[in-house]
């Protein structure tokens, strides 16, 4: 294997979506380094082998998109204090033959919102919808920027209030379902799956105004059902395009020790 292109990949199932083939080759072109990417969709039954099949091929590291995010925190024998925290790995290397991990979804969104949108976090009313693994990794982040006070809303309820036992030690964080939430928000993130289906999560009026920022982690070529009602009620609106790029630059960063530059390539993604 000596003399080939360094091997990376991303895991996922479905996979044949993803842009980080594309981003990762234009992060390495930055600094005219070679380096081969592929798309690899593991079995659901079998992510353990795909993984360990890869890293005795010579890969030298990977991301993990759904569903298999939180089998390949079980993988890792170290796991960084924000991958333990999200309960959830995306980025995976090998030292001295021991696999590692790290989650980077947290750092992405707050990088994208604070440097490529500038939306302040500091002492803001924070709304996170939904409850699933994709909350999970971006709380503690959000939590670090010192809002005023994060709200997990979620269709049911239980699931919320778990999220807010596990992050309640590190920042204030309050749960509830959908038909609860009541007053306004600086801040709208939406975490649910409902823009896949091109559907919205059941909100009641008055969350948001013109002062208001509103960002749906789905990001498409047309604005999500989330965003659109946003839009109607005067908000800042944002997708989720900012955020892959940034938690991709997080992860070459990870394995490489350089940071890329990421606003030319989130505007050459967006046209």
């Amino acid at each position: 294997m000596s003399g080939a292109m360094p091997r990376y990949a991303v895991f996922g199932n479905p996979v044949a979506h993803s842009r980080s083939p594309q981003i990762h080759v234009a992060f390495a072109a930055q600094r005219e380094q070679s380096l081969s990417y592929e798309r690899i969709e593991a079995p659901l039954d079998d992510f353990a082998g795909s993984v360990a099949a890869f890293f005795d091929a010579q890969g030298c590291g990977a991301n993990v998109t759904v569903p298999f995010k939180e089998q390949a925190f079980a993988l890792c024998s170290s796991v960084t204090d924000r991958a333990r925290q999200a309960g959830a790995v995306n980025t995976l290397w090998q030292e001295g033959g021991k696999l590692h991990g790290d989650n980077t979804d947290g750092a992405g969104l707050v990088t994208d919102m604070l440097h490529n949108l500038g939306w302040p976090l500091a002492d803001r009313r924070v709304l996170v919808l939904g409850a699933g693994g994709a909350v999970r990794g971006v709380i503690g982040a959000l939590q670090s920027m010192a809002p005023a006070a994060i709200t997990v809303a979620n269709r049911t309820v239980s699931r919320a209030q778990t999220l807010a036992e596990i992050f309640e030690k590190t920042g204030a964080i309050n749960a509830c379902g959908f038909a609860d939430l009541a007053g306004r928000f600086d801040l709208v993130i939406n975490a649910t799956s409902a823009s896949l289906a091109g559907d919205m999560p059941p909100l009641p009026p008055g969350l948001v105004d013109a002062g208001s920022q509103c960002y749906d982690m789905m990001y498409g070529d047309e604005p999500t059902p989330f965003l659109r009602w946003a839009s109607a009620q005067g908000a800042a609106t944002a997708d989720g395009l900012g955020m892959l790029v940034e938690q991709a630059a997080e992860a070459f960063m990870i394995w490489h020790g350089w940071r890329p530059v990421t606003a030319e390539l989130i505007a050459s993604l967006r046209n």
